[in-house]
């Protein structure tokens, strides 16, 4: 077992919430966290409305990594 802390951000869709949470935790974080991201009915895509909004606040990626 990993002593590296491991964080599962949840939403509906996995294309909002969950992905910016976990796109700024892996920013801030880098390989310190273990950040996973997942939805009880997934989206096909990342809403874009979404990846513009942490665009403007940090370089951070949406989406799978």
């Amino acid at each position: 077992m990993s002593d590296t802390p491991s964080v599962l951000f949840v939403c509906v869709h996995n294309a909002g919430r969950s992905q910016m949470a976990a796109g700024f935790l892996t920013t801030l974080a880098g390989d310190s966290i273990e950040v996973r991201s997942a939805g009880s009915a997934p989206a096909a895509s990342v809403n874009s409305a979404a990846v513009e909004a942490m665009a403007e606040l940090l370089p951070v990626q949406a989406g799978p990594r």
